[in-house]
Formats: C-alpha cells, structure tokens, sequence
C-alpha cells in the first residue's frame, strides 16, 4: 500500500494580507486591482456611515465603502490607511482597509468559516500565528449594493 495516497494536497492561495483595527483580513490577490493611499473624498448625503463617499480616479468616480464601519457600525471610521480598488462587475469599488500588510500564500480552510461567518467569507488561514479571516470582497460589495 502506498503511505502518500493519503496524505491530503496542500493548495495554497496568494491571499492580501490588510489589518482592520486589530483583526487581521485577507482577499484572494485577483480581487485588488490596485491599492491606493487613503484620500479625501466626497460624502453622498444620506448614505449608511460605511459608505465613505467618491473619488475620482483617473476619470472613474469611484464609490468608496469603510471595511470597519461596514463590519461594525459602532466603530469610527478610518482616518489612515489605504483604498483596495476592487473591480465588481463593470464598476470600481474602493473599500478602505487601516493597514495592507502583506501577500502570502495561504491555506485556506473554507468549510469552517463558511457554516459560523457567513457568505462573504472564504475561510479562515493563519499568518504567524494570528488568525486570517479571508473575505470574498465581490460577495460583500454585492451584499452591501443591495442592502
């Protein structure tokens, strides 16, 4: 019998590494276009707090959402950090994350995090020794599109 039949593959997965206060967060790095440094923007009157506002990138209005504010209204919004800009669609959705840390292949466990956190998470990794929650960031613009 042959001793590495069964022994699982291990997949990993290039995974952005971004901090939101003290949590740790990953995306699967196809899902930033591109990260750019925290900007002015302007407020769209009577949105929820966790849209921050627009942003005129290179001729594109962009509409901007904070990932803290949108995991936990009581939080304040960012005031330092960094814009993910994630294409959704035909459209360019920034999202403001505090920190980006880092891009790591991670391995992913899906099956965890998908029955206790919902649709907009991936899964659950480890980057040293710190729990990642890995988010499917399409799946979140789209809940907060429609919300």
């Amino acid at each position: 019998m042959d001793s590495t039949a069964s022994i699982p593959e291990v997949v990993t997965h290039p995974t952005l590494l971004f901090r939101v206060g003290s949590d740790l967060y990953g995306c699967h790095i196809n899902d930033a276009q591109e990260i750019i440094p925290l900007r002015a923007m302007t407020r769209i009157p009577g949105s929820p707090a966790f849209v921050r506002g627009l942003i005129n990138m290179r001729g594109t209005i962009v509409t901007v959402l904070d990932l803290g504010v949108r995991l936990d209204p009581a939080r304040r919004p960012a005031v330092e950090g960094s814009i993910l800009l994630i294409r959704h669609h035909e459209r360019l959705v920034g999202v403001v994350v505090e920190e980006v840390v880092d891009v790591r292949p991670l391995v992913i466990d899906d099956d965890e995090a998908r029955r206790s956190r919902g649709p907009v998470v991936r899964g659950v990794a480890t980057f040293d020794d710190a729990a990642v929650i890995v988010l499917d960031l399409d799946a979140l613009i789209t809940q907060v599109l429609l919300s």
